[in-house]
């Protein structure tokens, strides 16, 4: 068993390698880009999954203060791919949920590659609840390819938990804000999502399912992933044009893989920014949160005569 592990870790440190240099020296993003718009597509994605992007934990750690992170779903048991808890925002209380990929080996197998079983949106469903009983906002980061798809998974009600989570989020009596941190996939991404503010990273992605994913439906083969990109309007661009989401933050000339800190220095001032006009609101119209967030979302996607 020791030797297997010694051989996964070989095989993925080589892999994150490989990966990191075919996505920072060897294409237009590396120190030499210019801006967003040298970038395909597909570019984008892959720097949306690049391994060394800040993670959930990352943001937890530089961001906040006094986090207490709150553990299980009270049914069945602790998911470590989605962590949350009540942090400190400066002197604002604040409710916490991320998703966490890891960062080697072991934590990535530890935090199952940031794909959430049941239990994990239980327990993200049972942290809004108790923000709304404390009367905090909720803040979550997103960054997963999906919900974990395995039969366990379905067993245990991956769908109806799902639901569950926009339910609630959906009626949540407390401001909510997410950030597309990296990878915005499927059902896991937008049952975090149903907030009254979105944001995106400048190069994260947000889809109902991954390119890889859509070019073996439409296409029957996987190698059509690059054409699938670009048709499913999966770039922060292309959503806030569309009016998905609220505001684009800016990353790092390459990514924000090249500057961590500088990176979640721009998260945290877009939080900031965006949970105080929220507060402000909350605090002279508390209803409003909840009306406004259901017409945001009610109003998506409405036919329009040209």
């Amino acid at each position: 068993m020791f030797d297997l592990i010694k051989k996964f870790k070989k095989l993925f440190d080589n892999s994150s390698r490989d990966f990191a240099k075919s996505t920072c020296s060897n294409s237009p993003m590396s120190n030499n880009i210019n801006s967003e718009d040298n970038l395909t597509v597909w570019e984008k994605v892959q720097i949306a999954r690049h391994p060394n992007r800040p993670h959930g934990l990352d943001y937890i750690n530089y961001i906040f203060s006094d986090f207490f992170e709150l553990c299980g779903d009270r049914f069945n048991e602790n998911d470590n791919a989605i962590i949350g808890g009540i942090a400190k925002l400066e002197n604002q209380s604040i409710m916490v949920i991320v998703h966490e990929k890891g960062h080697d080996i072991e934590t990535r197998i530890k935090h199952n590659f940031g794909m959430a079983n049941p239990h994990g949106y239980k327990k993200a469903c049972r942290l809004m609840e108790i923000a709304s009983e404390l009367k905090i906002p909720v803040l979550t980061l997103i960054d997963t390819s999906g919900a974990y798809p395995g039969i366990i998974s379905e067993e245990r009600g991956q769908g109806y938990v799902l639901a569950k989570c926009l339910e609630l989020s959906s009626d949540l009596n407390v401001p909510n804000i997410s950030v597309i941190i990296g990878e915005g996939g499927s059902g896991g991404a937008i049952s975090l999502a149903l907030s009254n503010v979105v944001l995106m990273l400048e190069n994260s992605i947000y889809a109902i399912i991954s390119p890889e994913g859509c070019s073996a439906i439409l296409w029957k083969d996987q190698k059509y992933k690059e054409k699938a990109a670009e048709a499913q309007k999966l770039t922060a661009q292309d959503l806030y044009k569309y009016g998905m989401i609220d505001d684009i933050i800016p990353e790092p000339k390459g990514g924000a893989h090249q500057s961590k800190t500088a990176t979640m220095d721009q998260v945290k001032k877009y939080i900031m920014h965006h949970v105080n006009k929220l507060i402000k609101e909350f605090k002279e119209n508390p209803e409003s949160i909840k009306r406004k967030r259901a017409v945001k979302f009610l109003n998506m996607g409405n036919a329009t005569d040209a």
